[in-house]
């Protein structure tokens, strides 16, 4: 038995997966975000610890037989949290995330101070990665930034509370940009930029190699064996790959989770910083892969469910399985900013072409047009840097809806797979990378495809809707610019 924890941004899921490769039972948690100024957005990391121990709690206590049975355990994590530890290993401040926008001129600052940082990391500097957070930090806190021990991304942090050992691995590393992505091994050049030194990084390993055991305290609260191991992991986006068995050249997949992403794995390292596409290291040895991000997918349907005080299941269920047309409103996704294409930390969202006449289900309809829209950016960014892509398997809680899958369908003029599993992706994935490092298992053989539920089509009356209304909403961005 292998156990998956995913330590997201929304929550910490729980998986057990068995050794036929099937998901025995999953716990969820949820967590809470800080905004306290514009543009901010932090967590408390012991949050995350109380999370991840609560959730295998409710998994030893349902599934006692089964906990007792895990001989490896994988993490995922969400990327570019920067937990700042001091001398004796606790949090100097609420982390950081990877939808704070607040450090864009450190950003700028940056890639003045390193020329190379491009070809070295592989991405532009943008205020949602790790480095330019600490070059904010070491500006506004001085007296934090003096105190910092060691720098952790939030799954590193949970496996250093679980096992004791400060441990990352490549996939999440790559987007700290410290990283040498080609290499795969810490830049002292890219860290000293931002004043740090390689004695602030925590060591480095494969997603799939053993990087710690899981403590004696531990492994007794929930009935494991001692020598319980615990994988390297891999940032969320490549553990939902590992997941998807998205191990091979140009496997593909649309992630529709808070924020959204189109991964597609590569033989090699493969930058294309000028689309602000990202090239970062699978969690496999030998790999890598480009990511196209836009940092409100489902969060967008969230975001409007909360407004209008009503579940985001009611908002949908009026509107079906499919529409036969485009919403007359238009709507821009960039609530937290934005980054593939336009890597614009203060980019806003908007409603565009409200009328009298609109109800809700235009405005639940429009939502969830934008986003696969932003999605269509995406794709053509990924397409423009390594060749075309001709279907993709859809994951993320926005997989759960037809209507959103057939809609992205249509937008995208594409095929669109709904997977089994679909949405706990990145917990599955995590325990098949603690399967490989407790068995040493040929990956070929553990990370198998899911099941696929659906297939969505695009449409050829919709689709051609659908490439004039994104044509129109392509113009929206660069003119709300000027004045948002």
């Amino acid at each position: 038995m292998y156990l998956g924890l995913d330590i997201g941004t929304s929550g910490v899921k729980a998986v057990l997966v068995s050794e036929a490769g099937a998901v025995v039972a999953t716990a969820a948690r949820e967590l809470s975000l800080s905004h306290p100024a514009p543009l901010w957005s932090e967590q408390d990391p012991d949050a995350w610890i109380d999370a991840a121990i609560g959730a295998v709690d409710d998994l030893a206590r349902l599934h006692p037989r089964e906990t007792a049975r895990v001989a490896g355990i994988g993490l995922s994590g969400q990327m570019h949290g920067a937990t700042l530890l001091g001398a004796d290993g606790r949090p100097l401040r609420p982390a950081i995330l990877w939808n704070d926008g607040r450090s864009q001129a450190e950003c700028i600052e940056l890639e003045r101070r390193c020329p190379s940082l491009h070809a070295i990391a592989g991405n532009l500097a943008m205020p949602g990665f790790t480095a330019p957070k600490l070059l904010w930090v070491a500006r506004h806190e001085p007296k934090i930034f003096a105190r910092i021990a060691k720098v952790l991304l939030p799954k590193a942090y949970v496996r250093y509370r679980l096992t004791g050992e400060m441990v990352e691995d490549m996939s999440d590393a790559s987007g700290t940009l410290w990283l040498d992505v080609g290499l795969r091994r810490w830049s002292a050049l890219l860290l000293h930029a931002t004043g740090l030194d390689l004695h602030h990084m925590p060591r480095l390993v494969e997603g799939r190699a053993a990087s710690a055991v899981l403590a004696p305290e531990y492994a007794q609260r929930w009935g494991m064996a001692k020598d319980v191991v615990v994988a390297g992991g891999a940032g969320d986006n490549a553990a939902s790959a590992i997941g998807l068995g998205a191990i091979a050249p140009g496997d593909t997949f649309l992630s529709l989770g808070t924020s959204g992403v189109v991964f597609r794995v590569t033989d090699r390292f493969a930058p294309a910083p000028e689309a602000a596409v990202h090239a970062f290291c699978h969690a496999l040895p030998g790999l890598w892969h480009q990511m196209g991000v836009m940092l409100s997918a489902a969060a967008s349907l969230a975001w409007l469910a909360g407004v209008m005080e009503v579940p985001a299941a009611a908002l949908l269920a009026p509107l079906g399985e499919r529409v036969d047309e485009p919403s007359p409103v238009k709507f821009l996704p960039y609530l937290d900013g934005e980054r593939t294409p336009h890597n614009d930390a203060a980019a806003s969202g908007a409603f565009v072409g409200l009328r009298a006449a609109n109800g809700r289900s235009q405005i639940v309809q429009a939502v969830l047009e934008g986003v696969a829209f932003a999605a269509r950016d995406n794709l053509a960014a990924l397409s423009a840097a390594s060749g075309p892509i001709t279907e993709v398997d859809l994951v993320g809680g926005g997989s759960r809806s037809p209507l959103w899958a057939q809609i992205c369908a249509d937008v995208l003029g594409i095929t669109v797979h709904r997977v089994e599993e679909g949405e706990v992706g990145a917990a599955l994935g995590a325990a098949r990378l603690g399967r490989l490092a407790a068995t040493g298992e040929d990956p070929a053989q553990v990370c198998a495809r899911p099941r696929r539920l659906a297939s969505f089509t695009p449409r050829a009356s919709a689709a051609s809707a659908y490439d004039e209304a994104y044509r129109s909403w392509r113009k929206l961005y660069p003119a709300l610019k000027e004045t948002l």
